[in-house]
Formats: C-alpha cells, structure tokens, sequence
C-alpha cells in the first residue's frame, strides 16, 4: 500500500475521477481534501491506487464512476471511458469512442482523449486517430499492448 504523498505526487496532485486539482494543504476530510483511492472494486484489476479528492472517491462507492466527457466537445454517442479504458487495457486493438459532425470537432475530442487517457490509464500508449465515414467523423483510440 502506497501513502498519500508518494500517489499524489506521481499522479501530479490531480483526482483521477474528475481530473481537477488536489490541494495538498486541504485537510484529508474536507470533500475537496486528497484520498487514495484503489480505483476499482476489481481485484482482476492491474491498475495502482490513485489520487482522488474524498468527494470523489466517497461517490463513487456507492455509484459506478463515470468520466465526463466536456461540455465543449461536440460528440455524438460518447463511449464510456472507463469501459475503454479496461477494454483496451485488457485486450489491446481500436475502438470507436465518438462520432462527430465535422473535423475540427473530431480533432479536438481526439486531443483531449489522449491528454485524459495519459493520466486515466498512464501505462497504456494509446494514439487516437480521425476517420471520416458515413458523412461525419470518427475518433478511434488505439493501442498495440495486449
């Protein structure tokens, strides 16, 4: 079991559930304070404990964790992330994450994709590409891990 400080520090003192900053000086039980968060209930699960605020890993006890995607992205049926996320950790290959209308919408989503997954899943490569099909565009993520 990991302490506090060395999760924080190599999560950079963000929440893993909300990807907002942790503030160190916080008191451990305030909402916003740091906890460490095993980050699954899955013992399967090849994932280390993470940095969350004790809001979020209190919340997401008692309900599945969902990762927002952000407002201003303009996607059409969003995968859910943490499902991805599992999925690709697990078997490698592509998925399909969003559909867009136009590429500068695509482009963006993939952007923010790869930064969100860099600290969601920090050990998987991913590569997120824009495909069009059908009249709109595609993101797809990818990996070569299996």
């Amino acid at each position: 079991m990991s302490t506090l400080q060395d999760v924080a520090e190599r999560d950079g003192w963000r929440c893993w559930v909300c990807d907002e900053p942790v503030d160190p000086a916080m008191p451990v039980n305030d909402p916003r304070g740091p906890s460490v968060d095993s980050r699954t209930a899955d013992r399967k699960s090849k994932l280390p404990e993470r940095l969350a605020h004790r809001a979020c890993n209190t919340r997401k006890g008692a309900v599945k964790v969902v990762i927002p995607w952000p407002d201003r992205l303009n996607v059409l049926e969003p995968a859910p992330l943490i499902t991805v996320a599992d999925r690709l950790d697990r078997k490698g290959g592509r998925e399909l994450v969003a559909r867009c209308p136009a590429r500068k919408d695509a482009q963006e989503a993939a952007d923010w994709l790869v930064d969100r997954f860099s600290r969601l899943t920090p050990n998987l490569p991913l590569t997120a590409t824009v495909d069009t099909g059908g009249g709109q565009y595609l993101v797809t993520l990818s990996t070569t891990r299996r």
